[in-house]
């Protein structure tokens, strides 16, 4: 069987598509936490949008790596993960923006008008150090 590994080119078009990460952050005393996330690739750095009072932000809060998971959830299966360093910053996501990526623009801004930035939000930055990646479809066309 050939190699299912995306190549750059196809990792970046998997992660360009809209997917619903799971986000996995260590917590003391306890297994990781693996929570949904929305999220956007810019600049090399997966960004995502969240409250710092929320339990991602407080986590993230105490964590300097994160581990974040894309998947294709129809057959042939694909999905990219990533490892590496995460960031909380003040440097805010557009809401509508994002909303509207993964709820379409009529939903997208009526998701912005109803969750818009607080003094609490925030965004995590993750660069990517490590991808483990894999396309079912390209091994088994191999």
């Amino acid at each position: 069987m050939a190699s299912g590994a995306m190549t750059v080119e196809e990792r970046e078009a998997f992660l360009a598509e809209v997917r619903v990460g799971v986000l996995a952050l260590e917590r003391p005393d306890r297994g990781p936490l693996a929570l949904p996330i929305w999220y956007v690739v810019e600049d090399g750095l997966v960004k995502m949008s969240l409250s710092r009072s929320s339990l991602k932000g407080r986590l993230l809060a105490d964590v300097e790596r994160a581990t974040l998971t894309v998947q294709d959830e129809a057959p042939p299966y694909r999905y990219a993960a990533i490892e590496g360093p995460v960031d909380v910053v003040d440097d805010l996501l557009d809401v509508q923006a994002l909303a509207s990526r993964y709820l379409g623009d009529e939903l997208g801004a009526w998701y912005a008008q109803e969750n818009p930035h607080t003094d609490v939000s925030a965004n995590a930055a993750a660069t990517p150090e490590t991808w483990n990646t894999y396309d079912f479809g390209k091994a088994l066309a191999g």
